[in-house]
């Protein structure tokens, strides 16, 4: 298939860097989203990475510029009614990506590929979701996008041979690699990472080192470029959450055992404690500020922590686990000595009363 035009939908992190990497491909790319400040961001984001290359002398000023020439942007996914190849990178949630993909059946021609940025939702689902399964199939950059050299190719159950084929070939024309993943929850790589993200946390919940410490290891032991906590803030912690609510919905029981069977009944639901805060605090767009800053998932961390301590594991249900969780965070947000003090193993755990 011989592919000229490509839409990108969504105009965050990933998918400016998706139309980035297109556009710089020689590719002409209609950039998609729900608003004009979104789209304003993701051009500025795209020059300014393009600017850092020709800073390095791994581009001219002239290819920016044509490169930026050859990227549109939108408000309708009208603007892509003769795309022949597109991409989606919305938010992680599989009933907002069905649906896309139902109007986007709807709006682009029949012969038109449909792929998927999606970390850990089913290709085959999505692909239901419109009369062409056959021409969907996953598309998983890593992030930095323009940087990463690596794209998981996942292959639905209806995915036709001759649609990988093409999106192999288009991987390759924007210099990456692409590595073939069946339609299991999480593909390969969120299979494997969000585990151990989630084990760190569990090893500073447990107190088997410091948030420092545990990245330290992972760094300096497994030769990662950045340790799990650090890794999971630079993702995304929305996206943590939604990729290990995939994994736990899929995988169920592969996911109950943790490392601590004291953890017991509850070990299903604990496992994603941290997540639960993350939900609550921040993935509904509320800044909760930590001393005048959005807090990492180490800190949310932490205060599970503290609150989790404060109570035998198995003698009291996890909702009331949770509810003085958010009672616990209301305080511990307006009073970051509680994380130094916590820090302190000679301090003790902060209590709760009397604190304001």
């Amino acid at each position: 298939m011989n592919i000229k035009t490509v839409g990108v939908i969504g105009a965050g992190t990933m998918g400016n860097g998706i139309a980035q990497v297109f556009a710089q491909a020689g590719l002409s790319v209609r950039l998609v989203d729900v608003g004009e400040p979104m789209l304003a961001r993701a051009r500025t984001a795209i020059e300014r990475s393009l600017s850092k290359f020709v800073d390095k002398g791994k581009m001219t000023a002239g290819d920016r510029d044509q490169t930026m020439g050859r990227l549109s942007t939108s408000t309708s996914l009208d603007r892509l009614a003769d795309a022949d190849y597109v991409v989606e990178a919305i938010v992680e949630n599989r009933e907002a990506k069905a649906a896309l993909f139902r109007s986007l059946d709807a709006i682009t021609k029949p012969e038109a590929i449909l792929s998927s940025n999606t970390s850990s939702i089913s290709i085959t689902v999505l692909g239901a979701a419109t009369t062409r399964p056959d021409q969907v199939f996953g598309l998983h950059f890593m992030n930095p996008v323009p940087l990463m050299p690596l794209v998981e190719l996942i292959r639905g159950q209806a995915t036709s041979t001759q649609t990988m084929a093409t999106g192999l070939a288009l991987t390759t024309a924007l210099g990456k690699i692409g590595i073939e993943s069946a339609d299991y929850p999480g593909f390969i790589a969120n299979r494997i990472l969000m585990p151990m993200i989630n084990e760190a946390v569990f090893a500073l919940m447990e107190g088997v080192g410091t948030a420092e410490a545990i990245d330290g290891v992972m760094k300096l032991g497994m030769n990662h470029p950045m340790g799990p906590l650090t890794l999971a803030d630079f993702i995304g912690l929305d996206v943590c959450l939604a990729i290990m609510e995939v994994l736990h919905q899929g995988l169920g029981p592969k996911l109950e055992l943790t490392s601590n069977p004291a953890w017991g009944e509850h070990s299903r639901k604990v496992a994603l404690a941290h997540a639960a805060l993350v939900d609550r605090h921040l993935a509904d767009g509320r800044e909760w500020l930590l001393g005048g800053e959005q807090p990492t998932f180490s800190d949310i961390t932490m205060a599970t922590a503290i609150a989790f301590s404060k109570f035998p594991v198995n003698a009291t249900p996890l909702d009331e686990r949770f509810e003085h969780i958010d009672a616990f965070w209301q305080r511990w947000q307006r009073r970051p000595a509680f994380l130094a003090a916590y820090a302190d193993r000679n301090s003790g755990v902060p209590e709760l009363d009397n604190q304001s």
